[in-house]
């Protein structure tokens, strides 16, 4: 399938686009079929070879989002602008009056029955540790 969309080249922080056909899944820097433009965003400059890109147009072509809105600017087709942004909605927030939903009242003697179970390991773990640390496992040295 042919695409006519943009091919940047210009310095760096300077961008100028090519208007160019090519097959949609080569490669925009590579070879293309047909030159039919150049776009400065910096001045707004938009040079089109209206007849060409009519032309491939009637072949079948297909546009970008950016060029499709380019050609209408400048009178070659006609129809409505794509919206190309992609403009993020606000999250709508929960509103104040809203009650979050309540849990269902669980017996409370379950959970003090877990902490009273992870209670009794925890000592355990302490005493472990310090058996290996005390002082009158290592040797002394004299000289």
């Amino acid at each position: 399938m042919l695409t006519i969309r943009l091919s940047r080249f210009g310095k760096k922080k300077h961008p100028l686009y090519r208007v160019i056909i090519s097959e949609k899944q080569k490669d925009t820097k590579g070879d293309y079929l047909e030159l039919l433009g150049r776009y400065d965003p910096h001045t707004n400059k938009v040079e089109l070879k209206a007849e060409r890109i009519k032309y491939w147009l009637s072949k079948g072509a297909q546009t970008s989002g950016v060029v499709h809105n380019l050609l209408i600017d400048q009178k070659i087709i006609e129809g409505e602008k794509l919206q190309v942004a992609n403009i993020k909605k606000k999250k709508e927030e929960p509103k104040k009056d809203d009650k979050p939903e309540e849990k269902p009242a669980e017996p409370k003697a379950e959970p003090k029955a877990e902490e009273k179970n992870s209670d009794s390991d925890k000592p355990k773990a302490e005493n472990k540790i310090e058996t290996p640390a005390k002082p009158a496992d290592k040797p002394t040295e004299s000289k």
